[in-house]
């Protein structure tokens, strides 16, 4: 019986020569991560497990990008707690204020993660690096000090679902618009503890940064991961990127998928998900008259070069609609470089928006954008649920770069050909 992507991975790293799905399996860690929010939880289980060292320093990831720039006494305090343990254990990759950005950016960008590695992170969003070819996953607080105490991990390994990519996407639409397709098509559940793996030839037609976003938001079609093949785009991005080694795992040809969705990507529209979850979608023709007080362009969903060269291309030599706030972040210190070199971080200024440092801040309602009663943002983040991004009675509608943008010039949500 043949074997998906992921189940070839998951086997490797289990010392099997085959898993089946339901099959539960104990699997070797090559990278677990946490963040300001999630770590110091898992810190103090990893004390209660009387652990006294992770199991390998070079194999731990704290990034603190929820709420940094710390935004009060508690998130200090979380922030502190990661940097001593991370200058206690002598951790590798601990990434402080003016060399981090938002996780799922920076772990790619540093080249830590590579084809075939097995990742867990205690981040939902952990999913993203399945565009390299590796199998990554969010997992609790507490499992995450287990696996930094042994560098190994319970899974149940999961059955697969495969999306077969024809034809290529028609500018502006993007990756963004495909996921947000895909999530309406099938459901907030209808991957759950699924892999989506994708084939076809359209998949040469994403670029990296599109099949990243579209990974990233696997979890929200409920999937335990999301895969992509490893092509030329792969290879050149890691060899750009990365010095570990990296193993590349194909589909055996007899592999097993519940169900096959046949989507040509020259078919897709852009797509825009409304209150209050990610599969209520509808395309930009169909959205109707819906004003908007904010617009947020960033997150580990679309905060990369290729999204605020997207927006900034909507955005150059125009202005955002009166009393309209226009919030960018970009993903990493590295892109907001790249954006300033480019002159983009000029033109959102000058277009009348706002420019932060990386930070997860917006998105989950943390700090730096938060919504009051009755005021609407279109984002560029992954989720919309019921007062994610501020008050409850708020809303939030995700879209792609190019329609958030052309929506802040217009004060409501409008497609980029109509600016």
């Amino acid at each position: 019986m043949g074997m998906t992507m992921t189940q070839k991975i998951m086997a490797k790293h289990a010392g099997k020569e085959i898993v089946t799905a339901g099959e539960l399996i104990e699997a070797e860690l090559d990278l677990v991560l946490g963040n300001d929010i999630t770590a110091p939880v898992a810190l103090k289980e990893f004390e209660k497990m009387g652990a006294k060292n992770v199991f390998h320093k070079d194999k731990v990831a704290l990034v603190p990008d929820h709420f940094t720039p710390n935004k009060d006494i508690k998130s200090a305090e979380n922030c502190k707690i990661l940097r001593e343990f991370a200058v206690e254990q002598d951790i590798t990759n601990y990434f402080e204020i003016g060399e981090m950005g938002i996780e799922h950016a920076l772990l790619p960008e540093k080249g830590l993660v590579v084809p075939g590695d097995v990742v867990i992170g205690a981040d939902s969003h952990t999913c993203t690096y399945g565009a390299l070819g590796a199998f990554s996953t969010g997992i609790g607080s507490t499992d995450m000090a287990a696996g930094m105490a042994t560098g190994k991990g319970w899974f149940r390994v999961p059955s697969a679902l495969r999306f077969h990519l024809t034809g290529s996407l028609k500018p502006p639409v993007s990756g963004k618009d495909l996921i947000l397709h895909i999530i309406g098509m099938i459901g907030v559940d209808g991957a759950r503890y699924k892999s989506m793996e994708f084939t076809g030839e359209g998949i040469a037609s994403l670029s990296m940064d599109d099949r990243f976003t579209i990974a990233n938001m696997a979890i929200e079609a409920g999937a335990k991961n999301g895969i992509f093949p490893v092509d030329d785009k792969t290879l050149e991005y890691v060899k750009a990127h990365s010095t570990k080694e990296y193993t590349v795992y194909e589909p055996d040809e007899d592999a097993e998928y519940e169900l096959t969705y046949e989507l040509d990507l020259s078919q897709i529209p852009l797509t825009v998900s409304f209150p209050h979850l990610p599969d209520n979608t509808r395309s930009i023709d169909k959205v109707g008259e819906v004003e908007i007080d904010q617009v947020v362009i960033g997150s580990c969903t679309n905060g990369r070069i290729e999204d605020l060269r997207a927006a900034a291309k909507i955005l150059k030599g125009k202005k955002v609609a009166k009393n309209m706030r226009l919030i960018v972040f970009p993903a990493t210190q590295k892109i907001y470089l790249q954006a300033m070199k480019e002159g983009l971080i000029e033109i959102f200024i000058e277009a009348g928006g706002i420019v932060s440092t990386p930070t997860c801040g917006p998105c989950l309602g943390g700090h730096m954008g938060i919504l009051a009663k009755g005021e609407r943002a279109v984002a560029t983040t992954n989720r919309n649920f019921v007062g994610r991004m501020g008050h409850p009675e708020s809303e939030v509608y995700l879209a792609s770069p190019a329609v958030a943008a052309a929506s802040a010039i217009a004060g409501k949500i409008i497609g980029p050909d109509s600016v």
